[in-house]
């Protein structure tokens, strides 16, 4: 699958422990109906065998409503899988190691903090980036926060898309106007939410406003 830079506007990380309202595949589902553009499955409190049963539930859901589909750091699920992509932190395997085992035609994702670490990303073959931690995280905790200036920096030292990650939300993402980002990655602020179809839609529209501009 190419990657799209317009897939990347709403990206959604799961973590099925924010997920208390409803079901964790039905949030997820309410979530991609209320407009999440792109998915990350990332479930690394789950151990494999819980991992690859739910992985295939959402990927098929990811396929039903033509979505990319994207695997948190594991190449290998994600070829077996026969996911999108796979997203790769700076700890994770090398970029050309995972293009090896997927192929030319798979998205592969980065985590990015510095210009330096975005451009040898880019320089290695990634086909996109997130960049934060933005405003903290609510799923990691070894996270530094990048000032909307840093994040513009890295954005604009790069050719391929790059997606604001790390708390973002409907109060904070205006802060994130004009940087040159082509989407935000969010968590919490979708599955956590009571409604996540309303929460995805109006995060969405947000998200239109911080790439496009109003």
């Amino acid at each position: 699958m190419k990657l799209k830079r317009e897939s990347l506007l709403l990206y959604l990380v799961t973590d099925s422990r924010f997920s208390k309202n409803m079901p964790f595949e039905q949030a997820v589902e309410q979530a991609i109906k209320g407009g999440v553009t792109i998915l990350q499955f990332r479930e690394k409190h789950l151990h494999l065998k819980e991992r690859i049963p739910l992985a295939e539930k959402i990927g098929a859901l990811c396929r039903s409503y033509k979505i990319p589909f994207i695997i948190n750091d594991d190449p290998n699920l994600a070829k077996k899988l026969n996911a999108d992509g796979v997203h790769l932190g700076q700890e994770d395997m090398p970029i050309k190691q995972a293009r090896q085992i997927l192929g030319d035609d798979k998205i592969i994702g980065v985590s990015a903090h510095t210009v330096a670490e975005a451009e040898k990303a880019f320089e290695n073959g990634a086909d996109y980036l997130g960049v934060g931690a933005v405003f903290g995280s609510n799923t990691k905790t070894d996270t530094i926060n990048l000032t909307p200036e840093l994040l513009g920096e890295i954005a604009g030292s790069v050719p391929i898309p790059c997606v604001a990650i790390g708390g973002v939300n409907e109060n904070n993402i205006h802060l994130l106007n004009n940087t040159g980002i082509s989407g935000v990655a969010v968590v919490s602020g979708i599955l956590a939410k009571e409604n996540p179809l309303s929460a995805a839609k109006k995060l969405k529209e947000l998200a239109g406003e911080a790439v496009y501009g109003k």
